[in-house]
């Protein structure tokens, strides 16, 4: 009997001064696409490491609906305790991830509500997006025990919660209206506090912050970068195209690729499908440029499936349709295709013409005679018409006056045994127009 004590005071005394550990995860900043994968890490790390709990710091005015969900989804999929603790505001999509944890405190003078669904400048959105919301905000209080109807009255104003709003006001809590109509548990003020509330103020305490590759994943999916990540994809391929054998442009094209739907792919905006669909049109594309001759369906297919593939990368696979996303979209897409006509045009125009370029050629004029020519002079030829003897894509060769001469188009494509005619010719440069 006296060694069965003994044990069991040495069990108990073990249990008592056990640590534990408990992860702490700030979510302080707007809610984006980046956010997602630094708290799905956060959640299987506490898992893997066994912690008694999880403790989200939430201090946000919301941010997009879509990385909202992911976040909700990941929390409520959760094998150990959740917590909220909203530092001062829980607002919009914060709202949404603070009611999927399973205990939320509040400190003192913090607030919660507001989830109405709105658009960049402010503007409530359709009602579809607000029916979406409202089945997210009710689903998710609903497991976690938490009013539905408060809930659901956060997202629409005509939602009428008896005794606290009527039906031209959306739902916002203070910390004391939150513990009152049971969507906060407690009041608490600091992270301490909220530990000695569940039980773990022994606990080792994990904060865990954004890693570097989150952090750059977060940057990539910036509107601005994306678009520059498009304007370096659409200069890269038609410099490639336009050029013999393979270089940088290419290069630089091929790894803007790979980020640009890389990034998306971790992110969940870009699927399978989409990658798909863009090696498609460069598949095409390609088709119609080395086997079939002239350009027609294949190539024109091809251009709008790769377009497709990037703008539905840029949208993202949502259950619903979010207009405002699609704006955006629409606007990078074209903010993109209009800066890689301009750079296009630079490089086409005014490059050739700069000190820097113009050191590589040799502007010296080496007589004919030296013997050192790659060829005999080319004299006037403007006007007279010959054969193209090879296809131009733009460049090849072409018969005139029973002489081969080495030609280029302004782009077009002319098929061998076309006629032509020369429109432009500049030292040995001779430019030709098809003969319709």
């Amino acid at each position: 009997m006296k060694y069965l004590s003994s044990l069991l005071l040495l069990i108990f005394s073990v249990s008592l001064f056990a640590q534990g550990k408990v992860f702490v995860a700030n979510i302080d900043s707007e809610i984006d696409l980046g956010l997602a994968p630094y708290v799905k890490r956060v959640i299987t790390e506490a898992e893997e490491a066994d912690a008694d709990a999880v403790i989200f710091k939430i201090n946000t005015f919301g941010g997009r609906v879509d990385a909202a969900t992911q976040i909700k989804d990941a929390i409520l999929d959760s094998k150990i305790l959740t917590i909220a603790f909203i530092d001062k505001r829980a607002i919009s999509a914060g709202a949404l991830i603070s009611l999927s944890c399973q205990k939320i405190a509040m400190a003192p003078g913090a607030s919660i509500g507001a989830t109405t669904v709105v658009d960049q400048a402010g503007k409530k959105q359709a009602e579809k997006y607000q029916s979406f919301m409202r089945s997210e905000m009710r689903s998710t209080a609903e497991k976690n025990n938490r009013p539905t109807d408060i809930a659901e009255g956060m997202v629409d104003e005509r939602v009428v919660v008896e005794g606290l709003v009527d039906s031209t006001k959306l739902i916002t809590l203070t910390t004391d209206e939150a513990i009152k109509y049971g969507v906060a548990d407690t009041s608490l003020s600091s992270i301490d506090e909220v530990l000695n509330w569940i039980g773990s103020e022994n606990a080792d305490i994990v904060t865990v912050k954004q890693n570097a590759a989150e952090k750059i994943i977060q940057f990539l999916n910036h509107p601005f970068v994306t678009s520059i990540l498009l304007m370096i994809i659409f200069v890269g391929l038609f410099t490639e195209i336009k050029t013999p054998g393979w270089g940088l442009p290419g290069t630089a094209a091929i790894v803007a690729l790979i980020v640009f739907f890389g990034s998306g792919y971790i992110l969940d905006i870009v699927s399978s499908m989409d990658i798909i669909i863009f090696i498609l049109g460069i598949a095409l594309l390609l088709l119609e440029i080395f086997v079939i001759p002239g350009f027609g369906i294949a190539g024109v297919l091809g251009i709008l499936m790769m377009i497709s593939g990037i703008f539905l990368g840029l949208v993202g696979d949502f259950p619903i349709i979010d207009y405002d996303l699609l704006e955006t979209a629409v606007f990078q897409l074209t903010f993109s295709l209009l800066g890689s006509i301009v750079i296009i045009y630079f490089l086409l125009k005014i490059l050739p013409k700069t000190k820097m370029f113009n050191k590589l050629i040799l502007h010296r004029n080496i007589e004919e005679k030296s013997g050192y020519t790659a060829k005999k002079e080319v004299f006037v030829l403007i006007g007279k018409a010959g054969v193209a003897i090879t296809d131009l894509r733009p460049s090849g060769a072409v018969k005139i006056d029973g002489k081969r001469i080495d030609a280029v188009t302004h782009g077009d494509y002319i098929e061998k045994g076309a006629h032509v005619t020369v429109v432009e010719e500049e030292g040995s440069k001779v430019l030709v127009e098809k003969i319709n």
